[in-house]
């Protein structure tokens, strides 16, 4: 096997006059001036008065596929530079045939309170293979080098969320110096632009750098070489590392192309050099040969090629234009703002500080849009779902691969995407999905012996569906299942019939898988899944005890049998089925079956220290603190329990969150906002979310888990703070359930929840003042809302009843806005 993989940087120097001569001052520098004054939008902009010195700090840009990572530096700029397609390997498959067959007797294991060998034949049969899964990479980065040692002064770099648009200005000898980058969806190009207030003062240096992988030496970029095909760019052509045995058959090619307005340009060895010139453009392109999961016959240099045809003869306004209003048109969907204060101006690093003891509630909204904003950077239509860091990694070996792990960080990245009004966004996550039934039918067939489709804990480019890294993690059989209720959360909030139809078979597929797996309990009453686990937790139970594992080494069990989180998902799944065979009018007699075999799953148990159960069996927590709290999915995403239809669980459901605390990671953290907002709590919930703030979130608003950047939590947020605002998984539209004091004014619009319809909502002092609700469906409304109200529409009164809850509701046509005034 040749593990020797090149890599080429060309470059050729050209001085190139464009036909247009954009003015030398930067668009960013009137932003850079209203920072100053404090003019801009706090709930929209992040900006800090220092470059960032990790790779965390800094600034994200993408076009869902394009990502950029930019620092900001004065003396050296450095933008880290990815694809979405880039990983190791190449197209494999997982299956271990005939391991069904071992299921009956770690089945009969489990049930005689064996786990650790229940563990080992698992291990040693079901896992999948190879058992570890492929990396997401980075495709290296763009360095430009200044003068060092300069005085500067004014120093400032932002992200305005509004526009897409990262930028960084300063000053140094009394010339203003501005720098701004966009990944452009339009162009599907990263842009750069450089400018200073004087002619002829732009100077600096150029490498396009690619990744080593220091790890595995043999692996990753290897040699860098001179090559003169192209007059303005750099090139870094390579291939995927070879990984597990897999071999590299990823290609990728990047192109920076440079146009420089005035000035001198040169060569020396490998450094583009640009002398007194005026402005510059920096275009930069990739691609990989990557065509789908089982494909990469691609043609990646001829991709790059007409991605820069997109910016052939095009001015630099033009780009930006484009690539913002293009932006624009998703992320305006939604506007929130709540009470300025002075801390809302400071920068954003001393904000997230600043909160923790003044007034702040601005800050919740950028925390808010954030999501939304990495959502549409890194979750394209046509382009790969958002995975654990989004699009954005530097590490050759990124923790957790960075690629798709669902036993919740997956799912959290998408929970704000349809209440967000940035439902297309969802769509590479469906088409994951449907393409994760390929793999997944025959890791049913294979390990499970069953029909349908299943998915476990993680998977990554190449869609392998079966177990991996070892049984701690495998046996959640229940990812896939999990993953599906996003395709009826779609349903839920577009009412859209069409698209139902196209979910149905991957939702049947999961309940067909789950209907041949599930097994009675020793009971005689109960439906269970076995083997199982509730991620990522040991129970503290009988047999339960650190042991060496053949495959991770000396560690503990997760394996059980009817895990709580499983019977929650399965309920949700076999109930979302049920409606959707009545909603198409189809399969009306296997329904039944389900819904029969849907109220024999285990119910909801408190056990003796008054906590809702997380297994089946009444087990004590080996880690009383753990991140994961899966027995409350119930409550949050999922919609099994609630305070209002399980009133009697809401004291184990509180004392669950109780004993974990309000610490962990910041995924967890967001998780935890979520479902005390679902508990009416929102006062838990916005200390929670400062806690984040302050200990698990970076300068950049990325949230970490163990010290490493991830996008769930960010995008969790997101999604927790809708909930503190406005739910809608009861039938009914709850307005501003969980609004915590700080936040007692305020406003939004654009909000989406079930049913179809788009809220605008103004309130003071905690309560409604201006409700406007666009029905974009046509179906009844129900709101659950303080006060008296009356409803209008086109300037006529309209009828609504009481219900005996105290809920209002009333008729609506589709297209029709309905204002609610107050009496």
């Amino acid at each position: 096997m040749n593990n020797k993989f090149k890599y080429r940087i060309s470059f050729v120097i050209a001085c190139l006059l464009l036909n247009s001569i954009i003015p030398t001052k930067l668009w960013s520098q009137d932003l850079s001036d209203k920072i100053d004054s404090k003019e801009f939008d706090p709930a929209t902009l992040m900006w800090y008065k220092e470059p960032a010195k990790i790779w965390e700090d800094a600034l994200p840009v993408g076009n869902g596929r394009l990502g950029g990572m930019v620092f900001g530096g004065i003396e050296e700029e450095q933008i880290c530079l990815n694809e979405d397609t880039y990983y190791s390997g190449g197209p494999y498959s997982t299956v271990v045939k005939g391991g069904h067959k071992v299921l009956p007797e770690i089945q009969k294991l489990l049930f005689e309170r064996e786990p650790i060998k229940a563990h080992k034949l698992f291990s040693r049969n079901l896992l999948g293979y190879p058992i570890e899964q492929m990396k997401y990479q980075s495709l290296g980065a763009l360095h430009l080098f200044y003068k060092k040692g300069q005085e500067y002064s004014n120093y400032k770099r932002w992200l305005d969320l509004s526009t897409g648009v990262a930028g960084v200005s300063y000053k140094i000898d009394g010339v203003t110096y501005t720098r701004e980058v966009i990944s452009s969806h339009v162009d599907q190009t990263i842009a750069i632009r450089l400018t200073s207030n004087k002619p002829g003062m732009l100077s600096f240096e150029a490498e396009l750098r690619g990744m080593r992988n220091n790890a595995h030496s043999n692996y990753g970029t290897d040699y860098f070489w001179m090559d003169g095909e192209n007059e303005n760019e750099l090139v870094l052509r390579g291939r995927s590392a070879d990984y597990l045995g897999i071999d590299g058959q990823m290609l990728y090619e990047g192109r920076a192309r440079f146009l420089n307005e005035g000035g001198k340009v040169s060569l020396d060895d490998s450094r583009l050099i640009v002398e007194n010139a005026d402005a510059v453009t920096i275009y930069y392109a990739a691609a990989t040969n990557f065509v789908n999961y089982k494909d990469v016959s691609g043609d990646q240099a001829q991709r790059v090629q007409d991605y820069m045809k997109n910016v052939d003869n095009k001015q630099y306004k033009k780009v930006r234009e484009e690539a913002i209003q293009d932006f624009q048109h998703l992320f305006k969907r939604v506007s929130m703002s709540f009470e300025s204060t002075p801390s809302s101006y400071l920068p954003t690093n001393v904000r997230v500080d600043s909160i923790q003891n003044n007034p702040d509630a601005q800050m919740a909204a950028l925390s808010y849009q954030f999501g939304r904003y990495l959502l549409i950077s890194s979750s394209r239509v046509g382009t790969q779902p958002a995975n654990l860091q989004g699009i954005w990694n530097y590490n050759p070996n990124p923790s957790w691969d960075s690629k798709y792990t669902t036993n919740i960080n997956t799912q959290m990245n998408y929970w704000a995407t349809e209440s967000s009004n940035l439902s297309e966004l969802h769509e590479p996550l469906f088409k994951m999905i449907e393409e994760l039934k390929d793999e997944g039918s025959k890791v049913a067939k294979e390990h499970y012996g069953a029909k349908g489709w299943v998915f476990h804990q993680n998977t990554d480019l190449w869609r392998v569906a079966a177990p991996m890294d070892g049984a701690q993690w495998g046996t959640f059989t229940v990812g896939g299942a999990w993953l599906t209720t996003h395709m009826w959360e779609r349903y839920l909030y577009s009412q859209d019939k069409t698209f139902l139809e196209r979910a149905y078979p991957t939702m049947k597929g999961a309940v067909d898988f789950f209907m041949d797996f599930l097994v009675e309990h020793p009971n005689g009453k109960w439906l269970v899944t076995s083997p199982s686990n509730s991620p990522e937790n040991p129970p503290a139970g009988p047999g339960y005890k650190y042991f060496y594992d053949e495959v991770v080494g000396y560690y503990f069990t997760t394996i059980v049998y009817g895990s709580t989180i499983d019977m929650q998902i399965l309920k949700d799944l076999f109930s979302y089925y049920i409606q959707a065979t009545e909603i198409l009018g189809k399969d009306g007699y296997y329904a039944n079956e389900v819904a029969k075999a849907r109220e024999r799953l285990v119910p909801s148990l408190v056990g003796k220290d008054g906590t809702l159960q997380e297994w089946t069996e009444d087990y004590g927590q080996m880690e009383k603190h753990h991140r994961h709290f899966s027995h409350m999915y119930g409550v949050y995403p999922g919609n099994v329990l609630s305070v209002k239809r399980t009133p009697e669980l809401v004291a184990p459901l509180k004392k669950v969150m109780d004993l974990r605390g309000d610490e962990s990671t910041g995924w967890s953290r967001a998780w935890k906002m979520g479902i005390w907002a679902r508990l009416y709590d929102g006062e838990r919930a916005l200390r929670i979310y400062k806690g984040y703030l302050k200990d698990v979130c970076t300068k950049s608003l990325f949230a970490l888990c163990s010290g490493s950047m991830q996008v769930d939590g960010s995008h969790g947020v997101t999604a927790g703070i809708t909930e503190m605002l406005v739910q809608s998984h009861e039938g009914v539209i709850d307005i501003l359930p969980a609004l915590p004091k700080e936040w007692g004014t305020g406003k939004f619009d654009g909000i989406c929840v079930r049913g179809g319809f788009q809220l605008k909502m103004v309130w003071k002092d905690k309560k409604v003042t201006d409700l406007e609700i666009l029905s974009k469906a046509g179906i009844l409304c129900k709101l659950e809302i303080e006060g008296k109200f009356k409803i209008m529409e086109g300037g006529q009164e309209v009828a609504f009843t009481t219900n005996k809850d105290g809920s209002l509701q009333f008729k609506t046509t589709k297209g029709k806005t309905y204002q609610l005034i107050k009496i």
